[in-house]
């Protein structure tokens, strides 16, 4: 179980990460890359994965001996490249002390990892040949539809937050979780109870906010427990599993046009439903123009109304539906 702590002004405090950051995303899918649970859905993703990750990328195992990542590696960044200048940046004392944290009692240490315990440039240089060769095979060919999901899970818990409440967005964040007399209590899940190598998932953990705030940041590669981020002076960072259960997988060459990310996301028929209304439109305008039954259009409309992406109004006999600020968001994202 995870338990944490809030103070009033943590309270305020609360946001969820405007966009996905590439780093905390690519460790999560290492993580589960080498994690055993999860065979049935990530079974294939991970035999794919074994089979293209190229050699140059191997030496970030390495980095984690016990399971056990260096917390130097905990930084967030906007893009791929912002990301891996601030694991350049970390102060070597800082390194030096994770390395060895890591390290202690999992036997002999790489070459490799002892040049960048002493800050030598070419064992920088190695770390980060392997975190680009890993970026690329594991993340690149998804990371559009990363994109797109994230987008749809930030959209859900802003509307849960604005319908009702900073507990009921949190408990949709981790179904079963509950915030109670300022403190948010995880349960352990069956998934996070398998994955007892990763020492961030332990019988109870307390951890106290004491003002810093809390970033809430989705990962779509990791099926255990909360991984959390908690380094002195600078806000808890908590990284929990999203999305539908399975990893993304790339989509077929070609097929990323316009809003085809959100489509992955959404459904294909649903995106081209809410890509119609490009003025209010009946039932009946939506499935011709879409090419389906009046019927199938209803149930798209009402999955579409349910995520908060249209409004319909009725008027007399007639119904016509109409994007919300939300929906013309998701696609305005999606064809950029």
């Amino acid at each position: 179980m995870l338990r944490i702590h809030f103070t009033a002004e943590d309270m305020t405090r609360v946001r969820f990460a405007p966009r996905p950051s590439p780093v905390p995303e690519l460790h999560a899918a290492l993580l589960m890359l080498g994690a055993p649970h999860e065979g049935l859905l990530f079974g294939r993703w991970r035999g794919r994965l074994l089979r293209t990750l190229p050699g140059a990328a191997e030496p970030l195992a390495e980095l984690v001996p016990g399971g056990a990542a260096p917390h130097f590696l905990d930084v967030l960044g906007g893009t791929r490249d912002e990301g891996f200048a601030l694991i350049r940046s970390a102060r070597p004392g800082f390194v030096r002390s994770e390395l060895e944290r890591v390290y202690a009692g999992q036997g002999p240490v790489p070459p490799w990892v002892r040049a960048l315990h002493d800050g030598d440039a070419e064992a920088w240089g190695t770390l980060d040949r392997a975190q680009r060769a890993a970026y690329g095979t594991v993340l690149a060919p998804v990371w559009p539809l990363v994109q797109d999901l994230h987008r749809a899970e930030f959209t859900r818990y802003a509307l849960t937050a604005a319908e009702q409440g900073l507990a009921a967005a949190l408990a949709a964040v981790a179904p079963g979780s509950r915030l109670r007399d300022g403190v948010w209590e995880w349960p352990a899940t069956p998934a996070a109870r398998e994955a007892r190598a990763v020492p961030e998932v332990r019988a109870v953990r307390e951890v106290r906010l004491d003002g810093r705030g809390l970033v809430l940041l989705p990962t779509f590669h990791w099926r255990g427990g909360p991984l959390v981020q908690d380094l002195p002076d600078r806000p808890l960072v908590l990284t929990y599993p999203a999305g539908g259960g399975i990893p993304p997988t790339p989509e077929p060459r070609g097929a990323r046009g316009g809003a085809g990310g959100l489509s992955a996301a959404l459904g294909r028929t649903r995106t081209e439903v809410l890509r119609a209304l490009t003025e209010p439109r009946t039932t009946t305008d939506l499935a011709r123009r879409t090419g389906i039954s009046n019927a199938t259009a209803s149930a798209h409309a009402t999955a579409l109304r349910a995520a908060g992406l249209i409004t319909t109004t009725r008027t007399g006999r007639s119904v016509h539906h109409e994007r919300t600020p939300l929906g013309a968001l998701l696609l305005t994202g999606a064809a950029g």
